[in-house]
C-alpha cells in the first residue's frame, strides 16, 4: 500500500504478518491465474478449497483433532480477508472467506461430538464445501419469517421449501438450513444440515448478478428431503438464536472487509491520477483530485481505527451485536461513496471491464445489503438508543 494511505496498527503481531505473506503467496498463485475463468464460468473451482485447506488458510479455526489449526483468534480471519478484499480474484476468493468466517462457525460451535466427527475432518480438508441457507424468495431480512418447513417423521425430518441468494450454493456438499419446526415465530426456527446427495434436494440457477461474478449465487430448493435428526444442530427450535448469536461476526467480517477494499481502491486510484495525463499535465495533479483524494484516504483513515479497535474487541468476545451493526453499515456505505468517486476520477477508463475500478463499482453495491441491509443495521443502532 502507498505511504499516504498507509497507517501504523496494533491490532497484529509477527504470526499475524507472517499468515498475510502465505495468503499473497496462495492467491498469487492458486486464484489470480483463474480470476477470468471464474468470473466467466460464475463459480471457482472446487480445487481452490482443498488448496486452501492445504495452506492453511481454510479451517485453521477447526480443533485440531479434526484436522483443523486449531486457531479461534479472530485477527487471523481478518487478515486473510484483508488480503483477499485487496487482490483482483477477491469475488472468487469469498467463498472461502465466507466458509471461515461465516459457516464454519456453526459446525465448530453447535455440533456434539459425533457431528463433529462427521463433518469437520472433511471440510478442514477443503473436501466438503459447506453453505448456510437463511433467505427465502418472501423473506429478506426477515429470518423469522421463513417458510420452509422440517417436519418429524420418526427419525428424520421432511424438508419442503426453497432459498435463495445462497453464496456457494452450487459447489456446497453441506449446507446449514434454517426451517421452521414449530408455530412460533421465533422459537420454531431450526437448523438442519442438509446434504446435497439427498434426494429432493435441487440447486436452481446460479443467479446472474451485477457483481462478484466469480461467486456462485444459487436457488436451493427442497422437495420431501428426509433429513435424520441427527443433523440437528443444537436442540429444536434454537435455529433463531443460533442465526443471531453468529450475524455479529459476519458483519464485523463485512465491515473489515469493505475498509481493505477501501484501502485497496485508493491505492490503485493514487497510482493511476500519478500516471494518465489530460491537458498536459497529470490528472493528479488537479486540485479537485487532489482534495478528493486528501479527503477520502483521511476516511480510509479513520475507518481503518474504527474497524481495528473492534476486531480487537471481537478477539477477547467483547464485540456487541450493536457495535457490528453499525461498523457494517458505516464500511459499507463509505465503500460505496469511495469507490463511485474513484471511478469518477478514472473517467471514461473507469467503465471499461480491463480496468479493476469497474469491478470495485459492480462489486461494492451488494455490501450494504448481503449481511443485513444498512436500513436494518440503523435500526439496530436506534433500537439501542431508546428509539
Amino acid at each position: 500500500m502507498t505511504r499516504a494511505i498507509r497507517t501504523e496498527r496494533s491490532l497484529y503481531d509477527d504470526d499475524h504478518e507472517l499468515l498475510r505473506k502465505t495468503v499473497r503467496a496462495f492467491v498469487d498463485r492458486h486464484a489470480a491465474p483463474h480470476a477470468e475463468r471464474w468470473r466467466a464460468e460464475g463459480k471457482v473451482d472446487r480445487a481452490l478449497f482443498r488448496e486452501a485447506a492445504r495452506a492453511g488458510i481454510l479451517g485453521f479455526n477447526i480443533p485440531e483433532e479434526y484436522g483443523g489449526g486449531g486457531v479461534t483468534d479472530f485477527r487471523f480471519n481478518a487478515v486473510i480477508g484483508e488480503e483477499f478484499s485487496r487482490h483482483p480474484a477477491s469475488d472468487g476468493l469469498a467463498a472461502v472467506g465466507l466458509s471461515n468466517d461465516i459457516v464454519v462457525p456453526y459446525f465448530t460451535d453447535l455440533t456434539d461430538d459425533g457431528q463433529k466427527a462427521r463433518w469437520l475432518p472433511g471440510i478442514a480438508a477443503g473436501e466438503l464445501v459447506v453453505a448456510v441457507a437463511m433467505t427465502e424468495p418472501g423473506t429478506g431480512s426477515d429470518l423469522a419469517g421463513i417458510a420452509t418447513t422440517a417436519v418429524r417423521d420418526g427419525d428424520d425430518y421432511v424438508v419442503n421449501g426453497s432459498k435463495v441468494f445462497i453464496s456457494n450454493g452450487q459447489n456446497a456438499d453441506l449446507v446449514v438450513t434454517a426451517v421452521r419446526t414449530g408455530p412460533d415465530r421465533h422459537g420454531g426456527i431450526s437448523l438442519l444440515v442438509v446434504e446435497a446427495d439427498r434426494p429432493g434436494f435441487s440447486r436452481g440457477r446460479n443467479l446472474e448478478k451485477v457483481g462478484l461474478h466469480a461467486q456462485d449465487t444459487s436457488e436451493l430448493f427442497y422437495q420431501d428431503v428426509r433429513v435424520p435428526a441427527a443433523n440437528l444442530l443444537g436442540a429444536e427450535g434454537s435455529g433463531f438464536k443460533a442465526l443471531m448469536r453468529n450475524l455479529p461476526q459476519e458483519r464485523i467480517s463485512i465491515a473489515a472487509n469493505a475498509v481493505a477494499s477501501i484501502e485497496g481502491v485508493l491505492e490503485r486510484t493514487v497510482e493511476y491520477v500519478k500516471e494518465r495525463k489530460a491537458f498536459g499535465r497529470t490528472v493528479g495533479s488537479f486540485q479537485n483530485t487532489r482534495f478528493q483524494l486528501a479527503d477520502m484516504v483521511t476516511t480510509a483513515r479513520a475507518g481503518r481505527a474504527y474497524i481495528d479497535d473492534l476486531l480487537a474487541r471481537h478477539s477477547r468476545g467483547e464485540l456487541s451485536a450493536v457495535d457490528a451493526a453499525a461498523a457494517k453499515f458505516w464500511a459499507t456505505e463509505h465503500y460505496v461513496d469511495i469507490v463511485g468517486r474513484c471511478f469518477q476520477l478514472h473517467g471514461a477508463y473507469g467503465y471499461m471491464l480491463e480496468y479493476r475500478i469497474a469491478h470495485d463499482y459492480l462489486d461494492s453495491r451488494i455490501t450494504t445489503v448481503y449481511g443485513g441491509t444498512t436500513e436494518i443495521m440503523k435500526e439496530i443502532v436506534a433500537r439501542d438508543l431508546g428509539l
